[in-house]
């Protein structure tokens, strides 16, 4: 979720092909519009899906999936082999690798890059827990590193393989790793180098004409990237219209109404595919008004998800019901989303002690009323107008709402703070899914635990899939998992919504896998007509 200036290729007023120099057209920048601004580069302590993206660019890692088969390929380790015991995994370096200030890449940098990961001081608490079972990790020879795990983990080889990098000679100088300089201007090994950050208006990055991918055919050949940050849709896609971005998100009132006239689609292509991902409202468990089952099923009974879904989404999306992916077999497609039913939620509120005896309007238990924050990224459009729904339809039945607007930095702070009673939010998953990081009980205090989610069933049923090689045994205990979950509501799960985007035509060889887009395999076009 990109952007940086763009030259349009013919003058107002002109239509048909312009023949341009290929050289010219490949130096071209991709501008791609991104909602928020990061909060940090450093690809081992951030947390967001802003930097994950420029990371993507930026880093690089051992191993990466195929983009048809989704198998696991060789990247800046040439092979590797897995003990038949699945507790060693051993990775073998190709040669000549460089960070992109020269210096060479070595399997110190991976020791340094896992140590802290696992040191409690960094703020890397969502990544140590796929860590933590990883009893050694050693140098085998200057090429040549090996993790062993006390125990199986079936995505063992995914986390070994693709552990954030970061390099040891400039950060192991005695400075404070989360508030490192660096973490602001990375030096990465991937495809692309950081230039710049201009708070407040942009990152950008450019092609590096070093990656040793090249030697591989890995280059790719987009010159320059640069991620605008536009925290307002509306203003986005205007500012894609005048030609400053080549690439957006679009809000389905955008994808339905605003972008469908015959010009919009002369320039710009509209791409629509799912990946892993849903959106929800988290109820605090920490707080009084959402420790017990009861109200939290009974405030899921009150959102009226299906009409949201259409007036929001313009019925763009899929109701989901729990915390893996609808299209997954790890996911319980026989369980039915909870109805939109305000009767039966006051019964509910009304056995867990939340009535109306004094008749004002407001539902209250010992003399406290029930009124909470709801806590929204004023970056999201969609969460504001949720919000104005919610609010309403809460008030008829005795519930007083406030919504509170922070920007994104801040929002991010009050989550790990656990400093909210409700927040309107979105997980994006992995294309295999460990719920250890979002739902087992150990993660309530620093990891994604954010609601306080804690079950010793649940922990059991988490813990078992870990170490569960068996796909279809593992999917047995994670639907059972959904039940669990769905029973309890620690979120209302609202609905999966499918990745609407547009992208300037002049960018082909545009391909929509399982994963999504890839866009190191983009292209210029060499002949392209504009108006």
């Amino acid at each position: 979720m990109i952007r940086g200036l763009v030259i349009l290729l013919l003058m107002a007023g002109c239509s048909g092909p312009v023949f341009q120099d290929p050289q010219a057209l490949a130096s071209m920048t991709l501008a791609w519009h991104m909602g928020a601004e990061p909060d940090t580069l450093n690809p081992i302590t951030s947390t967001d899906v802003y930097s994950s993206r420029v990371n993507s660019f930026v880093s690089d890692t051992l191993i990466e999936r195929d983009n048809k088969t989704l198998e696991w390929r060789p990247k800046m380790a040439e092979r590797w082999e897995i003990s038949p015991d699945h507790l060693q995994f051993t990775f073998h370096l190709r040669e000549g690798i460089r960070w992109h200030d020269g210096h060479p890449f070595t399997v110190e940098d991976i020791l340094y890059s896992f140590d802290r990961i696992m040191d409690p001081q960094v703020a890397s608490p969502h990544l140590r827990v796929y860590y933590q079972e990883i009893a050694r990790l050693e140098k085998i020879d200057d090429r040549t590193v090996r993790f062993t795990y006390r125990r199986p983990y079936f995505m063992a080889l995914e986390f070994c393989g693709t552990i954030p990098l970061v390099p040891k000679h400039l950060y192991d100088d005695r400075s404070n790793f989360n508030s490192h300089p660096l973490n602001r201007s990375p030096v990465g090994l991937g495809p692309y180098r950081f230039v710049s950050w201009k708070t407040g208006k942009h990152i950008v990055i450019e092609r590096n004409e070093d990656y040793w991918g090249k030697a591989i055919g890995r280059m790719p050949e987009i010159r320059k990237i640069r991620f605008e940050f536009v925290t307002d849709d509306t203003i986005a896609l205007q500012v894609l219209k005048k030609g400053e971005l080549d690439f957006t998100g679009l809000r389905p009132i955008q994808w339905v109404r605003q972008t469908g006239s015959e010009k919009f689609n002369r320039r710009f292509s509209k791409i629509q595919f799912y990946t892993p991902s849903y959106s929800y409202i988290g109820w605090n468990a920490r707080k009084p008004f959402f420790k017990d089952r009861r109200v939290r099923r009974a405030m899921t009974m009150l959102v009226n998800r299906k009409e949201i879904l259409e007036k929001l989404n313009f019925g763009l999306g899929e109701l989901v019901t729990g915390p893996f992916y609808f299209q997954s077999k790890d996911y319980d497609g026989a369980i039915d989303p909870i109805p939109y039913d305000p009767t039966a939620a006051l019964k509910l509120l009304s056995q867990a002690g939340w009535r109306d005896p004094d008749g004002d309007g407001l539902l209250d238990r010992g003399g406290i009323p029930f009124q909470f924050q709801f806590l929204i990224s004023s970056g999201s459009r969609f969460a504001e107008r949720l919000g104005d729904i919610l609010k309403e339809d809460l008030r008829k039945v005795g519930i007083a709402m406030e919504i509170r607007k922070v920007e994104w930095a801040l929002f991010t702070q009050y989550l790990d703070q656990r400093n909210f009673d409700a927040v309107v939010l979105g997980w994006s998953l992995g294309l295999e899914q460990d719920p250890y990081q979002l739902w087992h009980s150990s993660q309530d205090a620093r990891g994604s635990n954010i609601v306080g989610f804690s079950l010793p069933e649940a922990d059991r049923l988490i813990e078992e899939g870990r170490m569960e090689f068996d796909r279809e045994r593992r999917a047995g205990l994670y639907r059972h998992l959904h039940r669990i979950v769905h029973h309890e509501q620690p979120y209302t799960f609202l609905y999966t919504s499918p990745n609407l985007v547009a992208l300037h035509r002049r960018f082909e060889n545009v391909e929509v896998y399982p994963g999504g887009v890839d866009p190191l395999e983009w292209r210029v076009s060499k002949v392209y007509g504009d108006l």
